[in-house]
Parts: C-alpha cells; structure tokens; sequence
C-alpha cells in the first residue's frame, strides 16, 4: 500500500517501543518511520519527518507526552498524537487532551487498542481507550460544570450533539443520526456552548472527557 499512514513512536523503554513497533508495522496501512526514546526527541525527529499520528509515551521524564505534545501541536498542527500511558484516572485524561492529544490508550491494554486509536485520529476523529472511558459515564441529566465552574443542565438532545462533536463526528454525520436537520445541529451546539460558556472544539472535548461522554453511544 502505498498510503500508508505514517507513525512516529515514543517510549523511554526500548523493549516496549520494539514491540510496539513491530505490531504498527504489521498492519498494511500503517508504518512506524520515525522513533524517539523522550520528548524532546520526539519533537525533533517529528519535525523532520512531518507523521501522520505521533504515539506518545505520557511519562518519559521531565520532558514527557504532554510537554511533547503541546510543543507538536504549535509546530506541527496536522500531527495527530496519540497518548499512550499506564494511567486511567480523569486528571491524566484531561491534561493530554488539554495539551492537544486527540487519543488516549492505556498501556497495558496497547495492542488492537491502539491500532484502532491511530486510524481513529487520522481520519479526524477522537479515541479513548474504553477502559478509561467506561470509568467515566455521567446520567445524560447529570449538572455539568462549564467554563466558569458553574454547573448547568443540558437536554439529553443537546448532550448527544455535545457527545458526537467530541468523538469528531461533523454536523451533517450527527444530523442524519439524530435524524435532524443540519440547521438544528447548529442550534443545539450553539446553546450547549454558551451555557456552558465554551468557545472552541477542544473545550468541548475537554468538558467531554470529564463527563465521559466520549464513550461511544
């Protein structure tokens, strides 16, 4: 195949990073060409080589995944990063995704996890591994806090369309779910904003993780 997707993989342990490696480069349309034992090399070898998705190891001293991938994400927009941790707890969660990972994998669980975690986030999407998302499911009704701490009640319609934007569906996809209008998208995605006081995707993305709706319907 000659598109393949191009993957940058970094971890401090070398045996793991080997391993990992050899289970992406068995798939047929994915390909590991660069790799990095920390952070700050990670950076440099994805500036050189411009990955599709970049696997990050969260914990790789003081230079680790986050630092890496907020540095990736000014320099390299398109890179998708894909954080990979022995973590499952939210606050771990929401710092890489406040960094700007679009993906979050489990360690112990690395294998089909993550190869479905790459593909996901090349095509646009959002992936979290279902053993932290699993964790972190709240009633549909349930208060949320917005931007400013104060809780708010969403409709279960306006939290469905909050749910699929950050799992990376697109108005028109969540429309012909939901089996409505494009327009009533919008609505519903321009009302959930402002009470809870949001200006960007990654705010939604990030009031999402907390809620748990990125768990997939």
């Amino acid at each position: 195949m000659n598109n393949k997707l191009h993957v940058l993989l970094a971890d401090d342990h070398v045996v793991v990073r080997e391993g990992l490696k050899r289970l992406i480069d068995a798939e047929a349309d994915m390909k590991v060409v660069a790799e990095a034992g920390n952070g700050a090399e990670a950076v440099m070898k994805a500036l050189r080589v411009s990955p599709d998705v970049a696997v990050l190891d969260v914990s790789m001293g003081e230079f680790g995944g986050a630092a890496a991938t907020r540095r990736l994400r000014q320099e390299l927009p398109a890179t998708k990063v894909v954080a990979l941790t022995v973590h499952e707890d939210r606050s771990y969660l929401r710092e890489l995704l406040e960094a700007g990972a679009v993906g979050y994998v489990v360690k112990r669980a690395a294998g089909d996890e993550l190869i479905q975690a790459i593909r996901a986030v090349a095509a646009g999407g959002i992936y979290v591994d279902p053993r932290v998302a699993g964790k972190l499911v709240s009633p549909f009704n349930a208060p949320v806090a917005g931007a400013s701490g104060v809780k708010v009640t969403l409709s279960e319609r306006e939290t469905q369309v909050m749910q699929l934007i950050a799992q990376g569906y697109t108005n028109k996809e969540i429309a012909a779910q939901l089996d409505v209008s494009v327009k009533t998208v919008e609505t519903y995605k321009a009302r959930s904003m402002e009470k809870l006081g949001l200006r960007s995707r990654v705010d939604i993305v990030r009031i999402a993780a907390e809620q748990g709706w990125l768990k997939p319907n």
